[in-house]
């Protein structure tokens, strides 16, 4: 049996054909998240050229120390995803090194929910919700902080799917039940892996940084 034929899944009669569609439907998948996104930074960019100060001071209440550490994590994620994915283009040799470099890309992404986790919790604390008791004293900091949990809580889902995704391949790849060298599935959780490391590069400069250099 060859490699192409292992990883040959119905209704596909070809491999290459199989990876052929499992490419362009991720990257479909990958068009519709960068709108649903994108309509939410759009609402945010409105949001804030009417209310510059506002978000000014919004800005300066979050923690730039917990966004600063979750954007390092995340990179360093998409790193090791990079590195796994390419390694299992390469030969059944590495699979030790994309089993490594995949638990290391897990680890990473809980590191970043557990991190966020703390931060949740000193927003709640400073009670920095939209809503009755707002901390601070300007109106539209709520909408700030109102687009700041959407935003970021849409990010911690995704990025908790991605998780889960890449465990299963660990599990999967350590237990033999797929063959990673050249399995599709790994290039298909590492674009959308990447997909939210991207998006929370734009999101880092939006909720963390206005109002920092006045």
């Amino acid at each position: 049996m060859t490699d192409a034929t292992a990883l040959l899944r119905e209704p596909w009669e070809h491999f290459e054909r199989q990876q052929r569609a499992g490419k362009f439907g991720i990257w479909v998948f990958l068009a519709s998240e960068t709108l649903f996104f994108g309509a939410l930074m759009l609402t945010y960019a409105v949001c804030r050229v009417e209310h510059p100060e506002a978000f000014a001071a919004a800005g300066r209440a979050t923690n730039i120390w917990f966004g600063t550490i979750n954007t390092a994590i995340l990179l360093t994620s998409s790193l090791t995803m990079a590195v796994a994915s390419q390694a299992a283009a390469q030969s059944e040799r590495s699979r030790t090194l994309v089993l490594t470099c995949l638990g290391l890309t897990a680890a990473l992404g809980l590191a970043f929910i557990v991190v966020k986790g703390f931060e949740y919790k000193e927003d709640i604390d400073k009670q920095l919700i939209p809503g009755a008791g707002f901390a601070l004293s300007q109106a539209a900091a709520q909408l700030f902080y109102g687009l700041y949990w959407l935003v970021t809580g849409v990010h911690a889902i995704h990025l908790t799917i991605g998780i889960v995704l890449v465990v299963r391949l660990i599990v999967l790849g350590a237990t033999r039940r797929i063959r990673l060298r050249e399995n599709p599935e790994i290039e298909v959780t590492a674009l959308y892996w990447h997909l939210v490391d991207i998006v929370w590069i734009f999101l880092y400069p939006l909720i963390y940084l206005p109002g920092r250099a006045s």
